[in-house]
């Protein structure tokens, strides 16, 4: 058993002697994805050295943001910080406090790169926010420039749509009984709230948890958005080429309605689906098919009843 009240929260800074961009960069949001955190250790080994140094602006580093679900070694210590991620001046659980912490420190930068990695084998991708928009679910103004971020950060795949299908999803199990608040609030993370603020944030998901490369690829990020943001003196990344790039938007959220509900084989994100391919069985032997060609994203087996089971996207074209 780990004394919650013994842990404590870390972040490390470095400032250049000029005016420039306010970067954050987080790791371990979920317990059992090191890879951020290995990363960051790497380039503030560097920095200590001298091997880099910071000319311009600031960044933050945050190598375990979530102490308590890192030490248990799991994605969660008592419920998962990258959802319902606000202040909360009664805070009832060790995320919340992680929250209290964690939030008023995003809101004093400008950028968010948050690194993660997943369970199911496949490559690494960025998550990306928004198109610019005034609407009530997700307002936004910096759209050209995150996404010039996201395609120097040395992956080749970027999905879209999070907040917009996940809330979806929400306002469904809630039998459409919900306020756009609690939609907001149960698909409020990480990148979501540093937007909230008036910045913009990416999820890198650097590779399967136990991937060798995958602290590579976090490394690799943190050194192109330095260069990109203009903090270190490197030359600034070239973007991907259009033609290497594959970026797809998250379409529709399907739920695991029952405990019995199977998966037909063991799907791994990014799986493509043909329309009308059998995804799953129901537990009364109803078949679940794909509506549409696409990708699959998410896929969990072990989800509970009545949650998100898998997600479908479909090529964008526009991003």
């Amino acid at each position: 058993m780990i004394a919650t009240d013994a842990l404590q929260f870390k972040s490390v800074q470095y400032s250049g002697q000029q005016a420039g961009t306010r970067l954050i960069v987080t790791g371990a949001v979920h317990g059992n994805e090191t890879c951020g955190t290995q990363a960051i250790t790497r380039v503030m080994q560097q920095l200590d050295s001298g091997a880099l140094t910071i000319r311009k602006g600031s960044v933050t580093f945050v190598p375990v943001a979530n102490p308590l679900a890192y030490a248990k070694g799991e994605r969660s210590g008592e419920r998962n910080l990258n959802r319902n991620l606000f202040p909360n001046p009664n805070p009832q659980d060790f995320e919340d406090r992680v929250a209290n912490w964690l939030c008023p420190l995003l809101a004093q930068h400008e950028v968010l790169l948050d690194l993660h990695s997943f369970n199911a084998a496949s490559e690494p991708f960025a998550m990306v926010g928004p198109r610019n928009n005034d609407g009530p679910l997700e307002p936004f103004k910096h759209e050209q420039q995150e996404r010039a971020m996201a395609r120097r950060l040395g992956v080749r795949r970027f999905v879209d749509g999070w907040l917009r299908t996940y809330g979806a999803g929400v306002q469904r199990r809630l039998r459409d009984d919900s306020q756009l608040e609690t939609v907001l609030r149960y698909g409020m993370g990480t990148t979501e709230y540093m937007r909230s603020t008036g910045g913009y944030a990416l999820t890198l998901e650097c590779g399967q948890h136990a991937d060798p490369q995958a602290p590579e690829v976090g490394y690799r990020a943190i050194v192109n958005t330095l260069a990109f943001l203009g903090l270190i003196d490197a030359p600034s990344p070239q973007p991907i080429a259009d033609e290497a790039m594959e970026a797809l938007s998250m379409v529709a959220v399907y739920d695991k309605q029952h405990a019995g509900d199977s998966f037909s084989r063991a799907w791994s994100s990014f799986d493509p689906v043909r329309q009308g391919e059998l995804i799953g069985t129901r537990a009364d032997g109803t078949p679940v098919l794909a509506e549409f060609d696409g990708r699959i994203l998410f896929p969990d087996a072990a989800a509970g009843a009545n949650s998100e089971w898998y997600y479908l996207t479909r090529a964008n074209p526009g991003f």
